[in-house]
């Protein structure tokens, strides 16, 4: 350890420590100290009484919205608008492409901290997008022009998915699902309906609810053929190339000719699988229909169940509740119902340090009349009357939370609960302390909730985004955005117009207010 930085942090006595706490943004002089300020001013704005949430755009499309970092993406992402700005606005929009550039998936890339990148431009952040013709390119953010170009492979295979192995560092490409050649047949066996690549891990899912575990680093050492590096000419079975260009593409170098060591195995309804906590464990339901709604948490190391690990709501309702590992990286599990959200943390039994337990960190419930729910009335006559059923616990008549999702940069919990009466639904997005489940700030959304519709709902710093699909791939979007006003102000604003505007392109509506 350097000499300065002893005397810059004396409590750190070890390189480790010292890391962690700069990474964390504990040094005066470092920016994440000025970020985790300025985010935690932001959240007491939003969190304080005079702050509103104002609905300032809504648009309608004929094809799927999608939501990234600021930016609102329209017909299969040719026309991108930033939410960021005081009134939305078009960053661009690219002319209409054939139904062979068809996008079939996108990812946000932003460039990773402490790395030296080849071009200033790879420091903005980027749209990776995969094609109908196996080409991946690299968009920019703000433009939409290409900035890198890959083409993956022929038409043997076609690639249909993208998602992070590590994020921002390690991009797993998946194909659509085709049948297995007779060697990976041998080797992983006949059953195999899914795989996914996470964090190092190869995930490999069967039709019976059995969930295999390998690592993949391993495998690629171990059965790589040859290395080869993008851009570079490459000789492959006796075809000569460049690679990443079109007709070469990406050589399959990697050919498993023997079983790899098995890490972990598990049986699971649906392969249902999740790991996380610390020290790690894992979440399954029973592999039977009859547990359906019955998650089990057990130790990776032993398979040993925790003490309280069996969770079960016994909810009564027509959608399941869910349950995942806290994305806030504290080993907490989040486990959601119908009208109630538990979360819960792992711990060492008391005396028993090796043996853990689930405990209940808080609990936030549903706004409901405390109504018993009795199968016997009696009405104003003195008549007995029994009921032929009873409320399921996600009636709609019932406050019903719908989406649970957690704010990393404020750490707040955003819920959204909807109550529909009639054809009216109502939702609002509530805003809870991470640590505590204390409630902070609720949020009306004034548009009608449907709860038969899909919703998504997204809290991006001082944005609120709520994306919905009607039947008929109709699709709507509204903008809300934070405004701190005085009472007079608030007046004004309430004898606003709205102004209706038609786009020439894509067939959209944009209404602002």
């Amino acid at each position: 350890m350097c000499p300065a930085a002893a005397g810059r942090a004396p409590e750190a006595r070890n390189v480790c420590r010292l890391l962690s706490r700069r990474a964390h943004g504990f040094y005066t002089k470092d920016a994440g100290v000025a970020h985790r300020k300025n985010m935690a001013l932001l959240r007491k704005i939003i969190c304080q009484e005079s702050t509103k949430f104002k609905k300032v755009w809504t648009t309608h499309s004929a094809s799927p919205i999608a939501y990234e970092r600021g930016r609102i993406y329209f017909d299969n992402y040719q026309c991108c608008i930033s939410s960021i700005a005081q009134e939305p606005r078009i960053l661009y929009q690219k002319p209409k492409s054939p139904k062979s550039e068809k996008i079939e998936d996108a990812l946000l890339l932003e460039c990773p901290l402490g790395e030296m990148l080849p071009s200033p431009s790879d420091y903005k952040s980027s749209l990776v997008v995969l094609t109908a013709q196996n080409w991946l390119l690299r968009l920019s953010a703000d433009s939409g022009v290409i900035l890198e170009k890959i083409y993956l492979a022929g038409s043997c295979c076609k690639f249909r998915y993208l998602s992070w192995d590590t994020p921002q560092e390690i991009m797993v490409i998946k194909s659509a699902q085709n049948k297995l050649p007779a060697a990976a047949r041998q080797i992983f066996g006949n059953s195999v309906t899914d795989v996914a690549v996470s964090n190092g891990i190869l995930i490999v899912m069967y039709s019976m609810g059995l969930v295999r575990l390998y690592n993949f680093q391993a495998i690629s050492e171990q059965f790589m053929e040859q290395p080869f590096d993008l851009g570079y000419e490459f000789n492959w079975n006796g075809q000569v190339g460049i690679v990443g260009e079109y007709p070469f593409g990406l050589p399959c170098n990697i050919k498993i000719t023997d079983t790899p060591p098995l890490l972990f195995e598990v049986s699971s309804l649906e392969n249902a699988f999740q790991i996380g906590g610390y020290p790690w464990h894992y979440i399954i339901t029973p592999n039977k229909k009859k547990h359906k709604g019955v998650f089990h948490i057990c130790s990776l190391k032993d398979k040993a169940l925790a003490k309280n690990g069996i969770q079960d709501m016994k909810c009564c309702s027509l959608e399941p509740d869910w349950i995942y590992f806290h994305p806030d990286m504290s080993g907490r599990i989040i486990h959601v119902g119908p009208n109630l959200i538990k979360v819960l943390k792992i711990k060492e039994v008391e005396n028993n340090i090796t043996q853990m337990e689930i405990a209940e960190d808080f609990m936030i419930v549903a706004n409901r009349e405390n109504s018993v729910n009795s199968s016997v009335t009696v009405t104003a006559s003195g008549r007995v009357v029994k009921k032929r059923f009873n409320l399921l616990d996600d009636d709609p008549e019932q406050e019903t939370f719908k989406i649970v999702d957690y704010e990393d940069e404020l750490d707040l919990l955003s819920i959204v609960a909807v109550t529909q009466i009639g054809a009216d639904g109502r939702a609002h997005l509530d805003f809870h302390c991470n640590e505590n489940g204390i409630l902070l700030k609720s949020i009306p959304l004034l548009e009608s909730w449907d709860v038969t519709y899909s919703h998504e709902v997204y809290f991006d710093r001082d944005i609120v985004l709520h994306i919905e699909q009607k039947p008929n791939r109709r699709f709507s979007c509204y903008v809300y955005q934070m405004v701190c006003s005085t009472p007079k102000e608030e007046e004004c604003s309430s004898q606003e117009k709205t102004e209706r505007v038609s786009c020439k392109k894509g067939g959209r509506i944009f209404e602002y207010t």
